[in-house]
């Protein structure tokens, strides 16, 4: 299975690189970026090029980290190369507009990375990098690090190209990619937690239980201003249940303090099982 998610993963990804951001002058980012850069200007195929770069990069991880994940990753990173260099010889690219371009091609590629995330696995590259450096440099987050390489090579596909537009349309790819990986891999999840701070804690709290058919905890909350204790209530609900959850309120209490927030993941009953 993890294989076959590998596979699938790698040629959806291939095919955007090949079929709409390589050809339109659009940098995927990362080492695959820098891959496509040099194979447009040396006419080497860029999933051997991506290759020869990520043996270094994985070697170096290996005896860093060592464990299942890099071998999985050295796997996956492989079947991409491989699939970069099929994609090449086989499907057309288009040249069109190069929004459009971006749009799709920023999709196609999340997706492809999202079926390989999946598995256990990465493409390789810069996560690796960016894990070592985060190693050394524990101030530097793993997301800024990711982004700062993305920003270079954004920058060298620029200057490469002589083109300021191609980092412009790249930042819009790496955006539709980012969006449908935390579509696909947490989208499921996804939901609204909210606050409520109210003088009818019980009423609101029988008809979220029977209407809405999800739990609330009960709070004690004291003011800071006045010092009176009030009822906070806690729950978290899908969002289309949000508006629902606004008429209960509004039936019982119109002075209600309301705090609605995103929850990025939410393990438990009602949600996702924890495994």
């Amino acid at each position: 299975m993890d294989l076959i998610f590998w596979t699938v993963g790698s040629f959806v990804y291939a095919a955007a690189v090949t079929m709409f951001i390589s050809r339109n002058e659009i940098s995927p980012g990362g080492i695959t970026g820098i891959a496509t850069v040099l194979g447009r200007l040396t006419s080497i195929p860029s999933g051997i090029l991506l290759f020869l770069f990520n043996i270094p990069i994985l070697i170096l991880g290996l005896i860093k980290f060592g464990g299942v994940f890099i071998i999985k990753t050295a796997v996956a990173s492989s079947i991409l190369s491989l699939a970069l260099t099929i994609t090449d010889i086989t499907l057309p690219s288009f040249a069109v507009d190069k929004i459009l371009a971006a749009v799709f091609g920023g999709v196609l590629m999340g997706t492809g990375i999202s079926l390989i995330m999946l598995r256990g696995a990465t493409t390789g590259g810069i996560d690796i990098i960016a894990k070592l450096i985060n190693r050394k440099f524990r101030h530097l987050t793993f997301g800024r690090l990711i982004l700062f390489m993305d920003a270079v090579v954004i920058a060298i596909t620029a200057i490469v190209y002589r083109n300021i537009e191609s980092a412009l349309y790249s930042v819009v790819a790496m955006y539709g990619t980012s969006y449908i990986m935390d579509m696909i891999l947490y989208g499921g999840d996804k939901g609204k937690l909210i606050y409520i701070v109210t003088n009818y804690a019980e009423e609101i709290c029988s008809d979220i239980n029977s209407v809405l058919k999800r739990g609330v905890t009960i709070l004690t909350a004291k003011g800071g201003y006045t010092g009176n204790e009030r009822a906070l209530l806690l729950c978290t609900l899908r969002r289309h249940e949000v508006s629902a959850l606004y008429a209960i309120i509004n039936k019982y209490d119109k002075k209600a303090f309301i705090v609605v927030g995103d929850a990025g993941e939410i393990i438990g009953e009602g949600f996702k099982e924890l495994k």
